[in-house]
């Protein structure tokens, strides 16, 4: 996987430079009266459209816990085990969230709660507490510089946690029933994933 992509950023940064050496050699050709590109101005092209194509988030884990709702067993509790692609500073403050259901589309915010995982239960952490169907927060598994739970910066490779959040109630997942997730970054591709809910033979579960 690590030299798959390896290869494919490459590449990518590869055809990135030599398109923009071509549009300076087609600026100059054709004789336009717009200044020319300097290589300053290409750098700043180079890095700003590589920060585009590879600025994501790697989706390692999804998990769900089933709680009683008027008598039913949904899942209301979801974590994502997340980390970055590459080392690049990612501002998680500026993510937003997107759920689905087919019926209705709402969207989630950062509320500055970032907390390290310690020797707490994942779906018992003292997070749950802040949040609330409108917001999603960090449990931080790895975090070796306490970038994410100081500065709420994913900073390295490295850096693993869980994003943590709450349906609201008229979004809770039955058997069987299915959402889309989706995270928008500050900058770089979204991640979207399908989560269906699996039986409820255990009250914490993996979603097929």
């Amino acid at each position: 996987m690590g030299k798959l992509f390896t290869t494919g950023l490459t590449a990518s940064i590869l055809i990135v430079s030599l398109l923009l050496i071509g549009l300076t050699v087609a600026s100059v050709i054709t004789s336009e009266t717009t200044e020319s590109f300097s290589e300053q101005d290409i750098e700043q092209m180079t890095e700003e459209t590589i920060n585009e194509i590879s600025t994501y988030f790697l989706i390692k884990d999804q998990i769900g816990k089933y709680s009683e709702f008027n008598g039913k067993q949904k899942i209301e509790k979801i974590a994502l085990w997340i980390t970055p692609l590459v080392t690049q500073e990612i501002d998680i403050s500026q993510l937003t969230i997107q759920l689905n259901n087919g019926e209705s589309v709402i969207f989630l915010v950062y509320t500055n709660n970032s907390i390290n995982l310690g020797a707490n239960s994942l779906f018992d952490h003292q997070i749950w507490n802040d949040i609330d169907g409108s917001n999603f927060g960090f449990i931080s598994i790895i975090d070796i510089d306490g970038s994410i739970v100081n500065y709420d910066t994913f900073n390295d490779f490295s850096d693993n946690a869980y994003v943590v959040f709450k349906l609201p109630e008229f979004m809770t997942l039955s058997k069987h029933e299915k959402i889309f997730v989706t995270l928008f970054p500050s900058t770089g591709i979204t991640r979207t994933i399908e989560l269906k809910a699996p039986l409820p033979i255990k009250p914490i579960v993996l979603f097929e």
